[in-house]
């Protein structure tokens, strides 16, 4: 996570979406090494992203 945000930054619906993305790159994870979870990252960056602009308005 991004070091100005605070889980208290994050809406309701981001947060649901974190924790959605975070189980779904654990699911992969369990599958082995080589299993790619980089598009759920990547996923979850976005929405870091958009919650520090929401912040620094």
């Amino acid at each position: 996570m991004a070091d100005d945000l605070k889980f208290s930054d994050f809406t309701g619906g981001e947060k649901v979406r974190i924790a959605v993305l975070t189980a779904r790159a654990a699911k992969r994870g369990a599958a082995g090494d080589s299993v790619d979870i980089s598009d759920l990252t990547r996923r979850i960056e976005r929405i870091e992203k958009q919650a520090l602009r929401r912040k620094k308005k």
